[in-house]
């Protein structure tokens, strides 16, 4: 496989010009759909409770994520305090609403980036991304000058703006975006966001098209493409069969999909029937065969069942 696109766009100068460019946009920000346009280079703060700077829950070798990220040596995960998203069951909830966490400055988040590098991790995964795109891609720009080559992972939300995913292009070699509800009522509910299918949509369609589908490497890591995650819903059956008729018809049947089972009440849920218990068996089997039948080729049960990957993946 070819090296990470962002090593080109540094010698070229062009990622020094997108992040200059990012980092403008945080004056009034406007990186995420939500653009409440506060100046956080001074300090204000809108809905994602970040200013200049980012702040980091954690970051270390993963060995939870999908098996084309952590081959054998982990995913190298940057785990962001704080979110662009309102989930009210938030799995992490202690960092995307408590913000657990610690102010990082760019060079900080290179350090972290290189010492992932050195543990032998295969990728560098950043998970909540939306809202510190600026600071990312600062930070980008030193590790890369410092020998930084691993491909790098956009684990978001789905909620990401067309504007900002164009800085990204030719900088993210694997999108990673939830795809979480379909209708714009459960989003309301549940996500503070009444447009985030539309949004997620639209910025699904721009990753597919900036990376294609999964490749990957000869050891059977993730290299370049499009992963999209589902977590099902209690619930939520009819959202997911709509969900993934859009994968399979507007995005592209080979795309490598996780239908993922192991949602739990947390947060904010307990008050918000159904989603105040965990997902059942049942209903995460009818979002497989849902996705079966939608044609989707490249699937992954998660955990709680066998994988079911009938399209072998493959670099071609």
């Amino acid at each position: 496989m070819d090296r990470p696109g962002y090593v080109d766009l540094l010698e070229t100068g062009v990622l020094a010009q997108r992040a200059q460019e990012a980092r403008a946009r945080l004056r009034r920000c406007s990186l995420c759909p939500r653009e409440c346009g506060v100046d956080r280079l001074a300090g204000r703060k809108g809905f994602c409770r970040t200013g200049a700077q980012a702040v980091v829950a954690s970051y270390g070798p993963h060995f939870g994520e999908e098996s084309v990220l952590v081959g054998r040596g982990g995913s190298g995960t940057i785990f962001f305090s704080f979110c662009n998203l309102g989930c009210i069951f938030c799995q992490n909830y202690a960092l995307s609403h408590l913000g657990e966490g610690v102010e990082s400055s760019a060079r900080e988040l290179a350090a972290m980036m290189l010492r992932l590098k050195q543990q032998g991790c295969h990728n560098i995964n950043l998970v909540t991304p939306s809202h510190v795109v600026p600071q990312i891609l600062e930070a980008l720009v030193i590790a890369a000058g410092q020998g930084l080559d691993l491909p790098l992972v956009y684990n978001s939300s789905g909620y990401d703006s067309l504007a900002t995913l164009h800085l990204l292009r030719g900088v993210v070699d694997v999108y990673m975006p939830d795809f979480k509800f379909w209708s714009a009522e459960s989003s309301r509910k549940y996500l503070a966001a009444p447009d985030y299918p539309e949004r997620a949509r639209e910025a699904i369609r721009e990753m597919h098209r900036q990376v294609g589908d999964l490749k990957v490497t000869e050891d059977g890591t993730a290299a370049r493409g499009l992963l999209i995650r589902h977590l099902v819903m209690p619930g939520g059956e009819a959202e997911s069969r709509r969900i993934m008729e859009f994968i399979a018809q507007e995005i592209s049947p080979a795309t490598y999909v996780n239908v993922m089972g192991q949602y739990h009440p947390c947060g904010e849920a307990f008050s918000h029937p159904p989603l105040d218990r965990p997902v059942c068996a049942q209903e995460h089997r009818a979002a497989l065969q849902a996705a079966e039948d939608a044609g989707l080729l490249r699937l992954d049960g998660g955990p709680n069942l066998a994988r079911i990957i009938r399209w072998l993946s493959r670099d071609e």
